[in-house]
């Protein structure tokens, strides 16, 4: 018989991987959990299975890759696709604001509010501040924008 000491070993040691991956997800440790756990049990439960033959090794593999097929789905759900965290001039487009800065035919004097952010605006006609606009445009540091008609509730700005 041998001695149960590595295989608990190996238990903890995937154990407290695990813990660590689901204390602070993202650290990409559930594949060697996985495979620790396995290995730890198969020592423990059926060790001439995992010393003596080849099915021991096939069986750490189907872990590491039922570890695999187990984190991919894990990650979406811990970390789910969001918007970008920084905001570009593509990433405006088709949002509404305020016009806050009168906004010139050729200049970049203007000012539009959207969301909580102020970018410099752009048009081909003068908008008073106070204008409700929407983005249709933009490069770098500035946006074009249009004049909405009709404004029931702007969805790019605060009440």
């Amino acid at each position: 018989m041998v001695d149960d000491t590595i295989g608990i070993i190996l238990l903890v040691a995937g154990i407290i991987l695990l813990a660590a991956e689901l204390i602070h997800p993202g650290a990409l440790l559930l594949i060697p959990a996985s495979v620790l756990l396995m290995a730890g049990f198969l020592w423990i439960f059926l060790p001439n299975a995992l010393l003596d033959s080849d099915f021991g090794i096939i069986l750490i593999i189907v872990a590491a890759v039922a570890g695999a097929l187990l984190e991919i789905p894990y990650y979406r759900w811990v970390a789910p696709v969001h918007a970008p965290m920084s905001t570009t001039v593509g990433t405006l487009v088709g949002q509404e604001g305020v016009i806050i800065a009168p906004v010139l035919p050729d200049t970049l004097r203007g000012k539009v509010r959207i969301g909580s952010e102020v970018w410099s605006a752009r048009a081909d006609v003068a908008i008073a501040p106070g204008t409700h606009v929407r983005v249709v445009g933009g490069s770098g540091v500035s946006v074009s924008v249009e004049v909405i008609a009709s404004v029931s509730e702007p969805s790019g700005v605060p009440p």
